[in-house]
């Protein structure tokens, strides 16, 4: 049986730090629960899990097993994308992008107890997200990043100062974050950062997850 959601006041206070984004495209080369059980290991406490090209059956096959995981280390998880993969779940949340189901809409699916993440790229969309009660928002992309095709332009730190005054939301940046860079961040408003391949393509995921989760120590 797939365990129960936290409850929603935990879930709320975890909304900062590392978001690890863990992306079914690196499955060929590395051991996704692996990799999850690694980032429990380093305090991780956020992750999101994007599969964006599998059928319902093989992606619910593949989640399960890392939803076990999350719930084993206490990590808040969240299905990017798919309202009927997070419903079938029990996740904690659902990330949406732009052009993904409304906001709205998404809730009545997914109920109240659930989290709803939106990924924004400039100030119009963030006030929108903010007016629409979505839960937190993903913020980019920062800076350049190889992780998606055809994304949308750079707004690299100076996007997160000009954002900050517009939402009370905790606010991710997302896009080509490097551990070096967080401090910066942080500085300029976001709550954390949203890391994908900055720790899938580290050689030692071990100190690329210590780095990144050292600024919020």
């Amino acid at each position: 049986m797939t365990p129960p959601r936290a409850s929603r006041n935990r879930l709320d206070s975890l909304l900062n730090g590392l978001y690890f984004i863990l992306d079914e495209g690196w499955a060929s080369h590395c051991s996704l629960p692996d990799v999850l059980r690694e980032a429990g290991k380093a305090g991780v406490r956020l992750v999101q899990y994007r599969n964006k090209s599998e059928s319902m059956k093989l992606a619910y096959s593949r989640a399960t097993v890392l939803r076990e995981i999350a719930k084993e280390w206490g990590m808040v998880f969240i299905v990017n994308d798919r309202c009927d993969l997070a419903m079938a779940l029990q996740a904690d949340g659902i990330h949406l992008g732009q052009t993904d189901l409304p906001l709205n809409l998404a809730r009545n699916l997914v109920g109240s107890d659930m989290l709803i993440g939106i990924s924004t790229h400039h100030s119009e969309q963030v006030q929108a997200a903010t007016q629409e009660s979505a839960d937190y928002l993903g913020f980019g992309p920062i800076f350049p990043t190889g992780t998606k095709m055809n994304h949308d332009p750079v707004v690299g730190t100076q996007g997160i100062k000009d954002i900050r005054a517009l939402t009370p939301l905790p606010i991710f940046a997302i896009g080509g974050i490097k551990p070096e860079s967080v401090d910066e961040l942080c500085e300029a408003g976001a709550d954390g950062v949203a890391v994908a391949s900055g720790i899938l393509d580290a050689e030692d995921r071990g100190q690329a997850f210590r780095q990144f989760l050292a600024p919020f120590h």
